[in-house]
């Protein structure tokens, strides 16, 4: 409970939780019944809420109104560490006010009981591997080892362009950009250090196929570096774009003409493969598969509604 609620009646305290909401919007589900203690009794408005109280909301939009979906499958699992290859279009964390089924949630709800923690998080229209813990320690030793730069991770993406040359190394500070949208980075003389190093795999039908591997771990690094060198990701809906598509994005949502104007359904970026060494000293390779998209629009470029020009 965020400090100085203790006390609170509940229909402020709700308020103060969900802030894109009323009171009275709370009031109103709160009388309806939609708002139980751990015990499934209904709740007044006027109930003091208390720390450590489990409060039951079956609010739509705040609550589930679809099932869970199938947890993601499992690539590496032993002990405390989970390795799983997350979906495009699955969150790793839940965002926003607006409930929506994410990795977190569900790892919960398949290890009752466990510490679950993400080592790392990944972009939600990004897929791939992805580390979880069921106990504290072995997500510190691992954070750890991800910040001194001793975790392997590599990524393949389809970019725009057929590339000239074979292997770069991308060298270039990232900070945030100076621009309408608040999350978006840019490569700023007064960013943070960050290197991506990316080997070209083929090039067809105005597209390159490419491995990108994470020399430091920024905020958006990969997309960022690829659109800074004029080689931006296919499907990508904020960099290497005008801003007006993703501020369009935030007003209408994704539409037939957003997707034909990055040129993809989603971004075209996997993470493949991760390698770090383990608490007890043992090495550890994980790899997922390319998913069955981005394998169909390597395959077959011409089905991506792509602007070559």
């Amino acid at each position: 409970m965020p400090p100085g609620c203790c006390g609170l009646r509940l229909d402020r305290f709700l308020a103060l939780r969900f802030p894109d909401r009323s009171r009275s919007f709370f009031a109103r589900r709160i009388r309806a019944g939609e708002v139980t203690d751990g015990g499934e009794r209904s709740l007044a408005c006027s109930h003091r809420v208390r720390s450590g109280e489990l409060l039951r909301l079956r609010i739509e939009g705040i609550a589930p109104s679809e099932p869970p979906p199938p947890f993601p499958p499992i690539l590496w699992e032993e002990g405390p560490l989970i390795a799983v290859d997350k979906p495009a279009g699955m969150l790793a964390h839940p965002a926003g006010t607006h409930f929506t089924w994410a990795l977190i949630s569900l790892a919960k709800a398949r290890y009752p009981g466990d510490r679950i923690d993400l080592v790392h998080r990944l972009d939600r229209d990004t897929s791939g591997v992805i580390l979880l813990t069921r106990e504290l320690d072995t997500n510190r030793f691992l954070k750890a080892e991800l910040k001194a730069g001793r975790v392997h991770k590599e990524y393949q993406a389809i970019v725009r362009g057929e590339l000239s040359w074979d292997h770069r190394m991308i060298d270039a500070p990232i900070g945030p950009a100076r621009g309408p949208i608040r999350i978006q980075m840019a490569v700023c003389d007064d960013g943070q250090p960050a290197r991506t190093e990316v080997t070209v795999l083929g090039r067809r039908g105005g597209l390159s196929r490419v491995r990108c591997v994470l020399h430091t771990g920024r905020t958006h690094q990969i997309r960022v570096h690829l659109a800074h060198i004029g080689a931006p990701l296919i499907g990508d809906r904020l960099y290497g774009v005008p801003p007006g598509i993703f501020l369009s994005i935030l007003e209408h949502g994704i539409t037939d003409e957003i997707i034909a104007a990055v040129g993809a359904p989603r971004q075209a970026l996997h993470a493949a493969r991760t390698a770090l060494c383990l608490p007890d000293g043992r090495r550890l390779e994980v790899e997922a598969p390319l998913p069955g998209d981005l394998q169909r629009w390597w395959q077959d470029p011409g089905c991506l509604p792509l602007d070559r020009r």
